[in-house]
């Protein structure tokens, strides 16, 4: 039986008088990853960044239904949003490293959730070594993050969400302004860290879905059409919809 990490439940999100989601329940198992996959426009970002608040910095939306990770209420107002920022990491489509260094591109979210001060170098070497970036920057912490190669800033972003030890990691394309050779290197860190993380990741490259999810969910006009298996989403699909859009029909 799997155990179920993050889950929605008639999830119902509006900004202003339009409805992005609508109806919406999916359960995410713990320590798989899930991709999210669908047209632009779907509502896949829109859910992936319900999970961990970030509607709050959206004054015309407005969320109906429940959110959970585990047994707590994501939206319960008794529970911090930065906690839920901590236990749920984020990973954008494109790199947004600090304009510092390296070493405080890590350090500084250290800091601010009051990790001891001791411990913070040894936090950030494991967090580089988790993410497949040590071994190429562990002689230069001190180099402007920005200096970064783009996929290894991207490593970076990751290593920021890692050093934090969350339980989720939200991952929105984390691959689509990569090379081929940084997007494998991401591909496998991802295979990698669901031993430690559950992992949920929009993606538009059918490709990509195929080689890393364990489960899929497919996504159309705000509804959730389908949600399977990897290999069942891809080779035997139970909605003629979902069968036209892995089909390259649409989208």
């Amino acid at each position: 039986m799997e155990e179920i990490k993050l889950s929605a439940r008639n999830l119902n999100l509006f900004f202003g008088n339009k409805q992005i989601l609508k109806n919406l329940s999916i359960d995410f198992p713990k320590n798989q990853v899930t991709s999210l996959i669908g047209p632009s426009g779907c509502g896949k970002s829109t859910l992936l960044r319900s999970f961990n608040r970030m509607h709050d910095l959206s004054p015309d939306a407005r969320i109906e239904g429940k959110l959970k990770m585990d047994e707590m209420d994501l939206y319960n107002k008794a529970n911090s949003v930065t906690e839920i920022r901590k236990r749920i990491g984020m990973v954008f489509q494109k790199p947004n490293p600090l304009p510092k260094s390296i070493f405080e591109n890590l350090s500084y979210a250290l800091h601010i959730h009051n990790f001891p001060k001791a411990e913070i170098p040894g936090l950030i070497e494991n967090a580089l070594k988790e993410s497949f970036l040590w071994d190429e920057v562990k002689e230069e912490l001190k180099k402007p993050a920005v200096k970064l190669s783009g996929g290894q800033q991207q490593r970076l972003c990751i290593a920021r969400t890692v050093v934090l030890r969350p339980e989720v990691i939200l991952m929105d394309e984390p691959c689509s302004a990569l090379d081929p050779i940084s997007t494998r290197k991401i591909e496998d860190l991802i295979l990698k860290l669901k031993k430690d993380y559950t992992i949920i990741i929009v993606t538009h490259n059918m490709q990509q879905a195929q080689r890393i999810s364990d489960k899929v969910a497919f996504m159309y006009l705000g509804e959730l059409i389908e949600f399977d298996s990897c290999e069942n989403i891809f080779s035997n699909p139970k909605q003629e919809l979902t069968k036209e859009y892995i089909g390259g029909h649409f989208g």
